[in-house]
């Protein structure tokens, strides 16, 4: 039998290394508040992601931001011709083509915004799966380029205003708060519409049909006059209704329905509300199943 000689520890052989713990990171399961301060910190981010949607927005088109006023115009023309003069629909004391162009604009910046939201995070799905960031940034992302059309639609109102002669009045001053109050309505559809079209693609082509009704239901073509007065609490349920009626009376210089305003504001507020809080609890699985 051969003598084997034993080596004491620390000569030649060292003690087995101690495992490392593993740290498992997991979603918190259920709902949870969105942490707006860790967006807010990547803002930066955000104007990112809205500048590149403006810039791919006009890409090699011809006449680039002018479509922003060609389109508007262009279903001003046809609402008068068919509402105005044809249907003969009331327009609240104003020339129709003023009543017209003052209901589109919101309309076309809720239409814009929404759907594009809506499909935003499948469209980058992509980031998704690559970088960490606050994936409530990019349906977000989806107003800017809207905003900025706006903006320019914008003109064509001044233009409309001036050839009617309908001059400066005060309560003009309120139509922003009208089109802030269109975005909270876009962007909390959009971000509801986002979550939803992730984990289910049926919505793609929901959400048409959805904007297509939803115009109808909307006081873009009539006045809310023509709702009947014990409906109309349930016609100001739709935040549109009172976005549009608000910023149209703002800027011809009558009083709107403040009561139905108020009720489409604060629907506006639940819509955004539910739309975020949707969007935190199912966050956790848009990398999976984007």
């Amino acid at each position: 039998m051969d003598e084997r000689t034993a080596t004491p520890i620390g000569e030649g052989m060292q003690p087995p290394r101690a495992r490392k713990p593993i740290t498992v990171i997991e979603a918190r399961p259920g709902w949870r508040a969105l942490d707006f301060r860790e967006a807010f910190a990547y803002r930066e981010l955000l104007y990112v992601l809205a500048a590149r949607d403006l810039k791919v927005r006009y890409k090699q088109t011809a006449l680039g931001a002018a479509w922003a006023l060609l389109q508007p115009l262009t279903m001003m023309i046809v609402l008068s011709i068919v509402f105005g003069r044809l249907a003969g629909v009331p327009s609240d004391g104003a020339p129709y083509p003023v009543f017209a162009i003052a209901g589109l604009l919101p309309w076309t910046f809720f239409a814009n915004v929404a759907p594009t939201a809506g499909n935003s995070l499948v469209v980058s799905a992509h980031i998704l799966t690559k970088v960490y960031f606050p994936r409530l940034l990019i349906p977000l992302s989806t107003a800017g380029a809207p905003l900025v059309d706006f903006a320019i639609s914008a003109l064509l109102l001044v233009a409309v205003l001036a050839w009617s002669r309908i001059g400066f009045h005060w309560s003009q001053l309120a139509a922003p708060f009208f089109v802030l109050g269109a975005m909270i309505t876009a962007l909390g559809v959009g971000v509801l519409l986002s979550a939803l079209t992730v984990a289910y693609r049926d919505f793609r082509h929901i959400v048409p049909f959805l904007i297509q009704f939803w115009m109808f239901a909307s006081p873009v073509a009539y006045p809310v006059a023509l709702v009947p007065a014990e409906w109309r609490w349930l016609y100001f349920l739709n935040p549109m209704a009172g976005m549009i009626d608000g910023f149209r009376h703002a800027l011809i210089g009558t009083p709107p329905d403040l009561w139905g305003v108020a009720l489409s504001s604060a629907s506006a507020l639940v819509i955004f509300c539910i739309g975020v809080a949707y969007f935190a609890r199912v966050e956790r699985r848009f990398a999976d199943i984007a």
